[in-house]
C-alpha cells in the first residue's frame, strides 16, 4: 500500500509539500500540486483515517452522546447524524451511558470518553447535565451541542423541543374527543422534559375547567415496561377513566400490550395517546395516535450548526421546529359522548389541533 512518502518521491518533492497537498492546506504551486495529484492516481494513494488526521490537524470525527441504547427511540437519530456526516466523508463515534453514576455522571463520563478519542465536536443529548458540567470542558464547550437541553447562557448551542405545547396539544386531543376522565403515565419527575410536558397537560385541561387533581397520574421509567406496570396499577386502582395519556410512545406500547393481555379493548373502553410519535407508534396495535417531536430535524439541525463551528462551513440551521399530533387507530371519541360534525383527522394525518 502506497504512503505519502511514495507519493512525494515520485512526484519528486518533499513529504511536506506532498502532505500540503493531500491536506489542501498551504500553498503550493500550480505545476507542482498537479504532479503530486499525478503521482497520488498513478500510487492509487488513499491516507488512511490517522494519516489524515495527522495531516488535516482534524480527526473528521464528531463524538455522540445518548443516555442509553436500548429501545427505538434513539435508533433513528444516529441513523439521520450518521447518514448526514458520511455524505461530507465524516464518521460518528457513539458513546452511552453506564456505569455505577448518576444519569449526570454517566453523561460526563460519556463526554470524557469522546474527548479522549480526539471526536472534533460532540452532539450530546442529556438533559441531566448542569451548565457548569459543560462551562468545565474549557476550549472543547464551544464545540458542543446539546439536543433536548436548554441554557440561557447557552442559548446558540441549545436545541430544544417545545415540550410544554406537546403536553398541551395533548390534552386538547383528548378534549377534542370529549375525554374528561383521564389517567396519565409520566415519565421520571427528574427529567426536566417530562415536567415540561406534563405541566403544558395539566395546565391546558384546567383551562377547561378539568381540575388536575382529579386526573390520576402514575410516575414510571419512559420504558416499555414501566408502561406495562403502570397501566396494570391503573387498572386495578379503582379509578374510572377513559382515556390515557402517556409521556412517551415505549410507555404506551408497554400500556397498551398490558390492557390486550388483560382484555381491556382500546380504544373501545380506554382510548391511549402516546408522545414523540417514533416508529413504535406506527407499528403497535392499535397503532398509536401520538404527539409529533420531530426529532431527527432538532438532531441534524444541532449538528449541522456544530459542523459550521468545527469545519468552518456555512449551513442553514433552523431553530424553529413545530409540534403537532399523529392520529390513529388509538384515540377515538368518549363512550357515550355526541359524535361532533367534525370528527378526528384520519389515520396517520398529522394536526395542529
Amino acid at each position: 500500500m502506497a504512503t505519502i512518502k511514495d507519493v512525494a518521491r515520485l512526484a519528486g518533492v518533499g513529504v511536506g509539500t506532498a502532505s500540503r497537498v493531500v491536506s489542501g492546506r498551504g500553498s503550493v504551486a500550480p505545476a507542482t500540486a498537479q504532479r503530486v495529484r499525478e503521482a497520488i492516481a498513478e500510487l492509487e494513494f488513499r491516507p488512511s483515517h490517522a494519516a489524515r488526521t495527522l495531516l488535516s490537524g482534524s480527526s473528521q470525527m464528531i463524538g455522540v452522546y445518548i443516555p442509553m441504547l436500548v429501545g427505538t427511540f434513539y435508533t433513528p437519530i444516529l441513523g439521520a447524524i450518521d447518514t448526514e456526516l458520511r455524505t461530507t466523508g465524516r464518521h460518528m463515534v457513539v458513546a452511552f451511558g453506564c456505569g455505577d453514576g448518576d444519569t449526570r455522571q454517566q453523561a460526563i463520563e460519556g463526554i470524557d470518553f469522546l474527548i479522549e478519542r480526539g471526536c472534533d465536536g460532540l452532539v450530546v443529548m442529556s438533559n441531566a447535565l448542569l451548565q457548569s458540567d459543560i462551562e468545565a470542558l474549557g476550549p472543547k464547550q464551544g464545540k458542543l451541542v446539546l439536543l433536548n437541553h436548554y441554557f440561557k447562557k447557552l442559548a446558540e448551542q441549545c436545541f430544544p423541543a417545545d415540550h410544554e405545547r406537546g403536553g398541551m396539544l395533548a390534552a386538547q386531543a383528548l378534549l377534542k374527543m370529549q375525554h374528561r376522565k383521564i389517567a396519565v403515565i409520566a415519565g421520571p419527575r427528574s427529567s426536566p422534559d417530562n415536567v415540561a410536558r406534563i405541566d403544558g397537560f395539566m395546565r391546558e385541561l384546567q383551562r377547561e375547567g378539568i381540575d388536575p387533581a382529579q386526573v390520576v397520574m402514575l410516575e414510571s421509567d419512559f420504558s416499555p415496561a414501566g408502561g406495562w406496570a403502570s397501566a396494570r396499577s391503573l387498572a386495578s386502582s379503582g379509578h374510572e377513566f377513559s382515556a390515557l395519556f402517556c409521556a412517551n410512545d415505549e410507555m404506551a406500547v408497554g400500556a397498551l400490550a398490558f390492557f390486550q393481555q388483560a382484555g381491556i379493548s382500546v380504544p373501545g373502553t380506554i382510548s391511549v395517546l402516546g408522545y414523540d410519535d417514533t416508529h413504535n407508534a406506527e407499528y403497535s396495535a392499535p397503532q398509536l395516535t401520538s404527539v409529533h417531536i420531530p426529532w431527527q430535524q432538532i438532531a441534524l439541525n444541532g449538528l449541522r450548526w456544530l459542523l459550521n463551528q468545527c469545519y468552518g462551513e456555512t449551513q442553514p440551521v433552523q431553530r424553529k421546529f413545530p409540534v403537532s399530533v399523529t392520529w390513529r387507530a388509538s384515540l377515538v371519541m368518549a363512550p357515550g359522548a355526541e359524535q361532533p360534525q367534525a370528527t378526528a383527522p384520519k389515520a396517520r394525518a398529522r394536526s395542529k389541533i
